[in-house]
């Protein structure tokens, strides 16, 4: 069913990553990350990779905006914030159940319907406060739940079962494999389970950002098109008020990015840059500092990027260094970094 002029699947093998960040402190490096990074032209050509961007891998949430597409392709009829949550991986505020609850009730259909492992909310200060209040997991807390609830509406829509919807065989899994394959051009190397229990496909680094290039460049009014436009307009839908993605599509113009679990980041600009990062030992503070750096290597001013620098590293309540960016990455020291 998939194009035959699609590129071979990545090669699934052990990934040959390049150190990308260094933890400094008081002038010794302590630590050191490693991972890829690729940054495409706007042409689609590569103009700098560091790592192994072509190997396989799972990019977990960080494809959602890819799978939001197919829904809408296969028919979503969303727009504006709730096609924003059908791509999300939010923190459990009340407007992301909210949510989560109207595209349910568009479907005809209620929480129980939902499939995805139920949980407390991502964000630390909501989780918090549901535990002082006795609250347990739900499937509507749970990260995935506006994707869930698209997933169903979709099905609903289509004819499609619902039951079974989560089994890689199911007519929505097929059609999101599909674009999957569409988008970044490459065949699916393996295929697994993600931590909501969503089928989960495994490109490369590189054809995870050919495809968010191919989202934000798409015309519009295009299915594509939509989801970028939703998820930019609608950054606090996309994950939440007070996280790091959110702020960055804020601060850059026109940029969409999705992050993803074990360290991994996709962005890209209306004109077809577009950089991906996978931090190897999945750690969450080497990401935002690799990607501002890679997003800087794309041409994004710097002024920009800014307060994406990285948190600092605290010696007895202080800063006493940095997470750092290699020089490959990034030439010029940085200036703070103790």
């Amino acid at each position: 069913m998939y194009s035959s002029s699609l590129v071979q699947a990545p090669a699934v093998r052990e990934p040959l990553h390049a150190p990308v960040a260094h933890l400094v402190r008081g002038g010794v490096t302590e630590g050191v990350h490693h991972g890829s990074v690729v940054v495409l032209r706007p042409d689609g050509e590569v103009g700098f990779q560091l790592g192994d961007i072509e190997v396989a891998f799972y990019p977990r949430s960080a494809l959602k905006p890819v799978q939001a597409v197919a829904m809408v392709r296969a028919g979503l009829p969303l727009d504006g914030e709730l096609l924003s949550l059908a791509a999300a991986s939010h923190s459990g505020e009340e407007r992301h159940l909210d949510g989560a609850r109207r595209i349910l009730e568009l479907a005809g259909l209620a929480e129980d319907d939902l499939r995805n492992v139920p949980d407390m909310p991502f964000d630390p200060a909501i989780r918090d406060t549901w535990i002082r209040d006795g609250r347990g997991p739900s499937r509507l807390a749970q990260n995935c739940s506006g994707k869930h609830a698209a997933m169903l509406y979709t099905c609903k829509l289509n004819g499609w079962p619902l039951d079974g919807y989560l089994d890689p065989a199911h007519p929505l899994q097929q059609a999101i494999a599909e674009i999957v394959e569409d988008l970044t051009g490459q065949r699916i190397a393996a295929v697994t389970v993600d931590g909501c229990g969503a089928p989960l496909f495994s490109v490369s680094l590189h054809g995870l950002a050919r495809a968010a290039a191919r989202i934000t460049t798409a015309a519009p009014g295009t299915p594509e098109a939509r989801v970028a436009d939703a998820m930019r307009e609608h950054a606090e839908m996309a994950s939440g008020a007070d996280r790091d993605v959110a702020a960055l599509m804020r601060a850059v113009p026109g940029l969409l990015a999705k992050d993803g679990f074990e360290g991994v980041e996709v962005a890209a600009l209306p004109d077809g840059r577009a950089v991906a990062v996978k931090i190897a030992d999945g750690a969450n503070r080497a990401r935002i500092p690799v990607t501002a750096a890679a997003l800087a290597r794309a041409g994004v001013e710097g002024a920009l990027l800014a307060e994406f620098a990285g948190e600092p590293l605290l010696g007895g309540g202080e800063p006493v260094g940095c997470v750092r960016v290699v020089r490959a990455l990034d030439p010029v020291p940085e200036a703070a970094c103790v």
